[in-house]
């Protein structure tokens, strides 16, 4: 029996809509309306935390080039994703991936947990904890049904007070986890933001291979709530959608969904990680065309023309920032620690097999001393 397409009563559309947007990629205001309600202050903080988040970025790779540190993912191009971190309140919580460092930064990480993290150093996991922010998970989108988990917790707690926001990459849509954590949310009504910083590259695989919609944001009629799709290299456009989000979460109005799926359609600048060659799989006239819509850019723009920053503040920012990421390297550097502990927080307990492996290191370690071993171990 062969169907006939006009029975079916819902369609998706074919094209993306027309993205939320608030910054044009000269940095221009395009939508007052839509204009985030922040102090001249505010606006500027967010500008440093952006620069922050880039410059840990580029020293990661510094670091990593150097045989200082262990592979990391780079961020380059999604530092507006900071402005999600810059819209929670303190009782809020993060729940990130490991792109998205920038939201941890904003939320007020010293910058040398993040070398820490990549220097396979144990302390990178041990965030202080009120922060309200879980450490960095590397498989993919295992931490959504945790970030469903812990709105469900909140309800059981009566803590109505806060929200879940949780950042994940577009190739997370294609894993089971994703579609468990947004049917348990929108079942049981959790005080839920999924994040998606869709850079339209699961590793080389293109977003038009991860899935069949045109929108990762529409997904979310699936699940009994509203998604939206924003121009993720606007840093204002980003706060903006994430503080209306925000306050669903926590009271929405009648017939608003509590739950939310962010879009932030985006692109990723550098390679998925230190260990890839994005040249393998895209083209230079891609990247330049993107380029032209670097988010601290666009945003440097605005402050500069609406007289909110000048070239002194600029200075200033970027002397602060320099001095921190060398402070935070150091001190990242300097800290030592027992390699058991690569062994002992795998599991509970240490397995059998763990336990043989360490002894395996543990007589190596005795035969060759430990300056035999990489630097990136930290011991």
């Amino acid at each position: 029996m062969t169907l006939k397409r006009e029975i079916f009563q819902y369609q998706a559309p074919d094209e993306p809509p027309n993205k939320i947007q608030v910054l044009d990629d000269d940095g221009d205001v395009v939508d007052e309306d839509l204009l985030p309600d922040l102090t001249d202050e505010e606006f500027v903080e967010l500008y440093y935390y952006m620069k922050l988040t880039r410059a840990v970025d580029q020293r990661g790779v510094s670091l990593q080039r150097q045989g200082r540190s262990g592979t990391m993912a780079s961020g380059y191009g999604q530092e507006a994703n900071c402005a999600t971190a810059y819209a929670l309140a303190d009782e809020d919580w993060l729940i990130p991936c490991y792109r998205e460092f920038g939201s941890m930064l904003t939320r007020g990480l010293d910058p040398k947990y993040m070398f820490l993290y990549w220097m396979g150093k144990e302390p990178g996991h041990e965030l202080p904890e009120e922060l309200n922010t879980l450490t960095i998970p590397t498989p993919i989108a295992t931490h959504l049904p945790h970030a469903a988990g812990l709105g469900m917790a909140s309800q059981i707690l009566d803590m109505d007070d806060r929200a879940f926001l949780a950042h994940f990459g577009d190739g997370a849509t294609s894993e089971g986890d994703f579609h468990e954590a947004l049917n348990f949310a929108g079942s049981f009504d959790t005080p839920n933001v999924f994040v998606c910083d869709n850079n339209q590259y699961a590793i080389s695989v293109p977003i038009e291979r991860q899935t069949g919609s045109a929108t990762i944001a529409q997904k979310a009629t699936a699940y009994g709530f509203d998604g939206v799709y924003v121009d993720g290299m606007d840093p204002l456009a980003v706060y903006t959608v994430t503080k209306e989000a925000l306050r669903r979460a926590k009271s929405p109005d009648e017939g608003e969904s509590r739950q939310s799926l962010i879009e932030m359609f985006l692109y990723r600048l550098g390679g998925h990680s230190t260990s890839d060659d994005p040249s393998k799989y895209r083209s230079e006239e891609e990247l330049e065309r993107w380029e032209q819509k670097d988010p601290i850019a666009r945003l440097e723009t605005f402050l500069e023309e609406t007289d909110r920053l000048d070239e002194q503040s600029k200075t200033d920012i970027e002397e602060r920032v320099e001095a921190e990421v060398d402070t935070a390297v150091e001190e990242a550097e300097a800290r030592h620690q027992d390699p058991k502990t690569m062994f002992e927080n795998v599991y509970h307990e240490m397995t059998p097999e763990l336990q043989r492996q360490y002894e395996e290191l543990s007589a190596l370690r005795e035969e060759y001393g430990d300056d035999a071993f990489s630097v990136e171990w930290g011991f």
